[in-house]
């Protein structure tokens, strides 16, 4: 997939745990563990927004994107 998590990255360089993340906006370990691992296909935007502010960054922290030509065909 083109698209790849790096709130793991984001994360470490915040000092802070995936627990810790959780906890602070209100969602259950098993939910980010799930976004962490890239197996969700889509997140409400009002999590995206808590997980930034908590963060402090921007979307585009988390979220990598590397163009794959052959996602076009199908």
């Amino acid at each position: 997939m083109p698209v790849a998590i790096t709130l793991d990255r984001v994360l470490e360089q915040r000092g802070m745990t995936g627990k810790e993340l959780a906890a602070r906006i209100g969602i259950s370990e098993t939910q980010l563990s799930l976004f962490r691992s890239g197996k969700v296909r889509g997140m409400r935007f009002a999590t995206l927004s808590k997980m930034c502010f908590v963060l402090d960054c921007s979307p585009g922290d988390l979220l990598d994107y590397e163009a794959d030509p052959a996602d076009l065909s199908g």
